[in-house]
């Protein structure tokens, strides 16, 4: 048996759609026509996540409907709603090059000039571009815009992210 060790949230149950069983899901994914390739997800109930089945996708309006398998009217999936849904490593969407999910960066370890500064702690997403939030060692925090213009590489796998050399951000001494 297959023990999956990560889920990845990618949406949650909101509300029946209709009396056959189909259920309104808010979608946090940036690739909302990936439920159209799922024939599984994990959803979480009562702090375990189980498998279910995807029967349908449909697309009605800027939402999406799923019914899963043997939850045919609005009664059997009714007690879903509110639920989140999950997908595991092999179900995530793979991101093109120079594109990172906001877990590859989360955690990851920061180096500019050959010196550790921090980590990033979190990812502000804003209008203009994503934002990442760098955590020092002194426990101070640094904005850094998530541009190619501060940013050298960030290797998801080894969670380490290179700044560009240089003075572009703030000053070595301050660090």
């Amino acid at each position: 048996m297959f023990v999956v060790s990560e889920y990845y949230l990618i949406a949650e149950l909101k509300s029946i759609y209709s009396s056959d069983g189909f259920i309104r899901i808010k979608s946090y994914s940036d690739f909302p026509e990936r439920f159209f390739q799922l024939n599984k997800v994990y959803i979480e109930i009562f702090g375990d996540k189980k498998e279910f089945f995807i029967d349908e996708v449909r697309k009605i309006n800027d939402f999406f409907v799923l019914r899963f398998r043997n939850f045919h009217s609005g009664k059997d999936a009714e007690f879903l709603t509110g639920m989140k849904v999950f997908v595991d490593d092999e179900n995530l969407v793979k991101p093109s090059e120079n594109e990172f999910f906001v877990h590859d960066i989360i955690g990851c370890r920061v180096y500019r000039n050959n010196s550790y500064i921090g980590d990033v702690i979190d990812v502000l997403m804003l209008p203009a571009n994503d934002v990442y939030v760098i955590k020092t060692r002194e426990g101070e925090e640094i904005l850094l815009p998530a541009v190619s213009d501060y940013i050298e590489s960030i290797i998801p796998s080894d969670k380490m992210m290179v700044l560009k050399p240089g003075d572009n951000i703030y000053d070595d001494d301050e660090i």
